[in-house]
């Protein structure tokens, strides 16, 4: 796992600027500590940290091919990298490294673009071939690895692993996007291919960028994979017989390393699945696990995950953490260098921390709840799916927009008097309606947050165009591989993979998420949506297979998440400061926002008719972002 860097010089071979470069490279250091490496050439500059998992010893970055002509910088795993070499030898290409990093210059030179075809793992790199004069940059499959980059009205093209590799450089504008606002207060992240900043982008998962300097035109970035849900179903005798040893391969690949390696251990179903997988792999070898525990037992999973750990037999550590931990509040928005309002950022960083006093690399469980239905709204999206379906547009939409309109807020209510949102969702069709459920903060409150001046900014725009645009492309009419679909490429990827990489990345840890391997997603987008929600048990398919290997309580106990204390901390320990920050001069300077209905939802949180806690967090979130990078 890495970081990467570097400026190209689009309309000239000008020297690329050394200091700057090094500037923006080590911005990201704790991304690779054990070493840095550069390349300078005429309208060339490369840049790479590195944190050695794999030929320790060897592949340092950036990395060239036999005749020097093909250079790439790399962060990432290509698990497959063995057979490739193997292959890559068979047809002439010479090696002088035992990793995985040179296997990407010799695909490029032999396969061109469709290099990224032939590799399984997770990735963002950048190869610069200079006969060609071209640049390639490439993501993983799933955006598991981040990319960002950005063109200079003076033609620089700049990329980082981070968005702080690309501010520092003095000619980029900070100016904030408009729309990346409005879809921040919607889903609590910016999603891809926008950032904050009106200048710089994320590349797609599934995309790549090539850049011929002889023949320039407009950057487009192009897609190379996508997940296809309208492939032929299984039969649940193939998913009883297959599903397991997918899985096993998909873990079995990812236990390479030089260096200690380990699991996270949540007592989740997916976490507990992963490491029950690596036990049966590693056979005498204990599995490394850790855990974070609360000492709020609302929020404590920790004898669940010590039970899988008693069971497996595992080398494993918990850290409780005190329910008043919100310390990492101001750093957090250093971290992720944009608004991001996802408050369990704060275990995930726990947890990390606590791995990386053990081991450099861990596997995770993320992912299994997009991919198998695991979710809470995917059940009740199918439920409000079946009453659209009995119920005209014609008749759903005055009756449910007036009782969405009329019914309370009651947050303080038992969960199924709190129907307010599914009555706004029963108005819309199925992608508003999911985009609706979604929402941290919904349209009529976006309405009321937003300044007059943002909304001139926005003209018009909505963050229900996010999904619209997903949707369209999705290729299936089934309502639970729709939001499937929609999810993997908005929240798993803006939100989930997001957290854990920043998090992870803090404390020089790489985490491995085997359960979204793309062969293992290719496979299960086949899983017919009968097997994978029965009644009201999500992950069916998944559960079973997994029943073998894990206790009922374990699979079958309700989900709790990984989750922290907002309502309480914003009326106790956090309550000063909480305003401190929604009131600061800067965030009621900068003119986006209605600062009287700010002052309404910070009053009636504290009066305990509402919680906002969400929608205060949010906004905590994006007066520390705009204080510290903007203000």
């Amino acid at each position: 796992m890495c970081g990467i860097a570097g400026i190209f010089q689009l309309n000239n071979t000008s020297a690329v600027d050394p200091i700057l470069l090094k500037k923006m490279n080590t911005a990201q250091s704790h991304r690779g500590p054990d070493a840095d490496g550069y390349h300078f050439e005429p309208g060339v500059g490369l840049a790479h940290r590195r944190l050695s998992i794999i030929d320790i010893a060897g592949s340092h970055q950036p990395l060239f091919n036999e005749t020097g002509e093909v250079a790439v910088v790399f962060n990432g795993e290509i698990y497959n990298f063995a057979e490739l070499t193997t292959e890559l030898k068979a047809r002439g290409h010479v090696f002088s490294t035992h990793g995985d990093t040179e296997t990407i210059v010799h695909a490029w030179e032999e396969w061109g673009v469709d290099c990224v075809q032939h590799f399984r793992g997770m990735f963002a790199f950048v190869i610069w071939d200079r006969v060609k004069q071209q640049i390639f940059m490439a993501r993983d499959r799933m955006g598991i690895k981040p990319m960002f980059y950005s063109v200079l009205p003076n033609g620089e093209l700049l990329f980082g692993s981070e968005l702080k590799v690309l501010t520092q450089h003095p000619d980029f504008d900070k100016t904030l996007y408009a729309p990346a606002i409005e879809d921040y207060f919607t889903f609590g992240y910016v999603p891809e291919p926008y950032t904050i900043y009106s200048q710089a982008y994320k590349l797609n998962p599934g995309h790549y960028l090539l850049i011929d300097k002889n023949r320039r035109g407009p950057l487009q970035p192009v897609q190379y994979w996508d997940v296809d849900f309208a492939k032929t179903p299984l039969t649940e005798k193939e998913v009883q017989e297959e599903l397991v040893e997918r899985l096993r391969q998909a873990v079995d690949i990812r236990l390479i390393a030089e260096v200690p390696l380990g699991a996270f251990l949540s007592g989740g179903v997916d976490s507990s699945a992963v490491v029950a997988l690596m036990a049966k792999i590693q056979g005498d070898k204990p599995v490394n696990t850790c855990s974070i525990g609360f000492d709020d037992p609302k929020f404590d999973e920790s004898d669940y995950a010590n039970q899988v750990a008693e069971q497996y037999k595992t080398n494993h550590r918990t850290q409780v953490v005190d329910g008043n931990d919100f310390s990492l509040i101001d750093e957090l928005a250093h971290l992720y260098d944009e608004p991001y309002a996802d408050s369990s950022a704060i275990p995930t960083y726990r947890v990390c921390q606590l791995a990386r006093q053990h081991v450099t690399v861990a596997l995770s469980g993320d992912g299994g709840d997009e991919l198998f239905g695991g979710y809470r709204r995917y059940r009740y999206q199918l439920h409000e799916e079946k009453m659209r379906s009995v119920l005209p547009a014609s008749v759903r939409k005055p009756l449910f927009g007036t009782l969405g309109k009329v019914y309370p807020k009651l947050d303080w209510a038992p969960r199924f008097l709190r129907a307010k949102t599914t009555f706004q969702s029963m108005a819309l069709d199925a992608v508003s309606g999911y985009a609706n459920t979604m929402s941290i903060m919904r349209v009529d409150a976006r309405n009321q947050l937003f300044s007059n001046k943002l909304k001139q900014q926005l003209a018009g725009y909505r963050s229900l165009e996010v999904f619209e645009r997903h949707a369209a492309n999705a290729g299936t009419e089934d309502p639970l591989k729709l939001v499937q679909y929609l999810d993997m490429k908005t929240y798993l990827v803006g939100d989930i993979l997001t957290k854990v990489d920043r998090a992870s990345m803090a404390h020089s840890l790489e985490v491995r998420v085997p359960l979204i391997d793309h062969k293992v997603v290719e496979w299960a987008s086949r899983i017919p949506s009968s097997l994978n929600i029965q009644g009201n048990e999500g992950k069916a398919a998944f559960k079973k297979a997994m029943e073998p290997y894990l206790p009922h309580d374990i699979l079958y106990r309700k989900k709790m998440g990984f989750s922290v204390p907002l309502a309480s901390w914003f009326r106790g320990p956090l309550k000063q400061k909480l305003w401190q920050l929604l009131s600061c001069e800067q965030l009621a300077d900068s003119g986006l926002f209605n600062q009287q209905y700010i002052r309404q939802l910070y009053d009636q949180h504290q009066a305990g008719t509402h919680d906002h806690s969400s929608a205060l967090w949010t906004l905590l979130m994006f007066s520390q972002f705009y204080r510290q990078q903007v203000g």
